[in-house]
């Protein structure tokens, strides 16, 4: 377990900031309750600072997980996000797409979010931004990327694709053998 370098920092931030933007700074100045990053085997945790101290007394061959995973990184360096960052990322986020019942179980199995499935959108969302999928109770679903911005969306023919999919709680079921 160590802390990240200032390359993985800031691919790390880069990754974030697409979906929560400025609201990173919750993340991480939390004065009641500190937290950090670190990895360990490519994966990069979110862990309380106190508990991060702890686990320097663990081997590294016997440390599995520690904290919340957020993602990883591939072997050409770039940062994956996990459904696991959902939570964190879905509090914090910028920019939401609620889907309609009808959508939640195709989301669910890994499909993108057609313009039927979206029951409301956020206002002024750009194209090609970090969106988090919540259902109609505001429950969250996933994450991924618009496709269109909010005012071409409410043009679109409802066949047309408005969000492409990265993550979803449905990874849970589907990745189980890999997801940790």
């Amino acid at each position: 377990m160590r802390p990240l370098t200032d390359i993985e920092t800031e691919r790390l931030f880069e990754k974030l900031a697409n979906y929560i933007g400025r609201n990173i700074t919750h993340l991480i100045d939390r004065p009641t309750d500190p937290h950090c990053f670190r990895v360990q085997k490519d994966r990069v945790y979110y862990v309380r600072e106190s508990i991060a101290r702890l686990a320097t007394s663990v081997a590294k061959a016997n440390l599995l997980s520690l904290g919340t995973c957020l993602g990883k990184f591939t072997k050409t360096g770039k940062f994956k996000l996990h459904v696991t960052a959902l939570d964190h990322i879905a509090s914090h986020a910028k920019y939401k797409v609620w889907v309609k019942p009808n959508g939640e179980m195709p989301l669910l199995y890994g499909n993108n979010v057609l313009k039927a499935h979206v029951g409301r959108i956020s206002e002024d969302t750009p194209e090609h931004q970090g969106v988090v999928f919540y259902s109609m109770n505001d429950t969250p679903l996933g994450f991924g990327v618009t496709a269109r911005s909010t005012h071409e969306v409410r043009r679109l023919d409802p066949t047309s694709i408005t969000a492409f999919r990265q993550s979803d709680v449905g990874e849970y079921l589907r990745d189980e053998d890999t997801l940790f």
